[in-house]
């Protein structure tokens, strides 16, 4: 049966962890406060007035939220961070809305998917910070707000990723974060090579434990219940008396950005649930394979954290698109184009928080609102996980490449790219194929990762488990209080 994590399993490991967090003044934040920072005492937030963005700084896991203020040092909270793309550069009639990544600690959401895995661990003493390294396999960002967590969380990082992922990545982790690092063999596809990694650690270590992020329930449950709810709260700030959240757009990756379309279909049972994946390797469109260019969002299998009875539409974007894209909204010659094009400069100084995957998403909700025929009353809401900051190498490597950007060229990007998406590659999904690509999961997690195949089966056929699994975060919150006031450490920020 599928495991929930609601209890304590090991008071000597829970009470190592609470002694080292005491002595070195650690708090953990709320599920309820990293979705409302409202709730945040207000002593934390003046200090937080005096710490940069992305400093190793514990007070910084109350960053992680979508709310952070859009600045490097000192901001606090505020609205959900969006942009909404007017129809100039989308080329549609749906209003297509993106959260904003940027603005996390490391520049990216993953930061809180990280989180929502490691720290129910330490508070039911499955994981001893005193003694465990956490190990963090993934092919992009994950890794990134793993070894984050884990300096803040005063334990050691273990990031593995493929060898082909971008420069800013490794040099990060190795530099700032003081991580060990692994790099396994491949590209952004090359999946199982960091499972096998994984595997051996396993075998010749006792002091590793996995957050595997394609099966890690916490990394699904932090979405469900902090992306998601910030979609509400930017619906709600959009909408018209005739609006329609219509389609939430996610790629596939690890399965954990895409449950917050779960989330929504609470409140919207009829919206879409789109998955974006890459046309090189096709995985839920064609049961394919390849090797692809669309970093960050991971493939040839399907995640066991991926509740595919509730996806309702496969897109796949040709990679070569993003990575124009990227150079159109980044390159002054491509803002100058644009510029030209009736776009506003605005608009124009935002499209850097979209990194690669970033843009892929916006294709495919481009798609979606081509293939659903929708119009000005379709509200399209998907997710910039990163921005262009993460890319500098890759649009280095593009130029010495291609030669130099030009407006000749910015045209060309922008007709092609953007306003030439079709409904091509694109499958809705009905029960039984929903059933088709669920099955998938056997040969991945069954046959190569020691996983049940009556959970399998339970994740399919058992139709109140979903809610369960989303909504372990109530006692998940009830065990951070539990060890915060065993610590002692959160009392001396509280108001009298």
């Amino acid at each position: 049966m599928i495991k929930l994590i609601e209890k304590v399993t090991n008071e000597k490991a829970l009470e190592n962890a609470v002694e080292r967090y005491r002595k070195h003044g650690i708090i953990l934040p709320t599920f309820a406060q990293q979705k409302n920072p409202e709730l945040i005492p207000e002593k934390i937030k003046n200090e937080l007035k005096n710490i940069g963005l992305w400093d190793f700084n514990p007070l910084n896991l109350f960053r992680i939220t979508w709310k952070n203020e859009p600045k490097e040092f000192g901001g606090l909270f505020g609205k959900p961070n969006y942009i909404e793309l007017p129809t100039e550069i989308t080329g549609v009639d749906a209003r297509i809305v993106l959260l904003v990544g940027k603005y996390f600690p490391t520049g990216a959401h993953k930061v809180g998917a990280a989180y929502g895995c490691l720290a129910p661990r330490i508070t039911t003493g499955e994981f001893d910070p005193s003694f465990h390294k956490a190990v963090w396999p993934s092919t992009g960002n994950y890794c990134r707000g793993g070894a984050f967590d884990s300096k803040l969380m005063d334990t050691e990082a273990i990031a593995i990723l493929p060898e082909e992922m971008s420069r800013e990545r490794f040099d990060w982790l190795k530099n700032e974060a003081q991580a060990t690092v692994i790099a396994t063999p491949g590209s952004e596809s090359n999946v199982k090579e960091i499972y096998d990694k994984c595997w051996e650690l396993r075998r010749t270590r006792d002091d590793v434990v996995i957050f595997n992020q394609f099966d890690e329930f916490g990394n699904s449950v932090w979405h469900y219940n902090i992306t998601g709810n910030a979609i509400e709260e930017v619906y709600n700030l959009l909408k018209t008396e005739k609006s329609n959240l219509s389609a939430y757009v996610s790629a596939t990756g690890s399965a954990g950005t895409i449950a917050a379309g779960d989330y929504l279909k609470t409140l919207t049972p009829n919206m879409k649930i789109v998955a974006s994946e890459a046309l090189q390797c096709p995985t839920i469109l064609r049961n394919g394979f390849g090797a692809h260019r669309i970093e960050g969002i991971g493939d040839k299998h399907i995640p066991w954290i991926h509740n595919t009875k509730n996806t309702d539409v496969v897109t796949a974007i040709d990679d070569e698109d993003p990575m124009r894209l990227l150079r159109l909204f980044n390159e002054p010659e491509g803002h100058k184009y644009l510029k030209s094009q009736g776009v506003s400069q605005e608009i124009i100084d935002e499209l850097p928080l979209l990194g690669i995957s970033s843009i892929g998403n916006l294709l495919s909700a481009i798609k979606t609102a081509k293939y659903f025929e929708m119009t000005s009353d379709d509200i399209i809401v998907t997710v910039a996980t990163d921005s262009s900051d993460m890319y500098k190498s890759r649009i280095k490597e593009l130029e010495e490449e291609r030669g130099k950007y030009n407006e000749l060229q910015a045209a060309k990007d922008f007709e092609k790219c953007i306003f030439g998406q079709q409904t091509d590659n694109m499958k809705e999904l009905g029960y039984q194929d929903r059933k088709a690509v669920h099955n998938l999961k056997y040969y991945t997690w069954i046959e190569q990762q020691a996983k049940d195949s009556e959970d399998l089966s339970q994740l399919w056929y058992d139709r109140d488990i979903w809610n369960k699994i989303f909504n372990q975060v109530h006692r998940w919150d009830e065990l951070i209080n539990e060890f915060n006031e065993r610590t002692g450490v959160l009392k001396k920020y509280l108001n009298s």
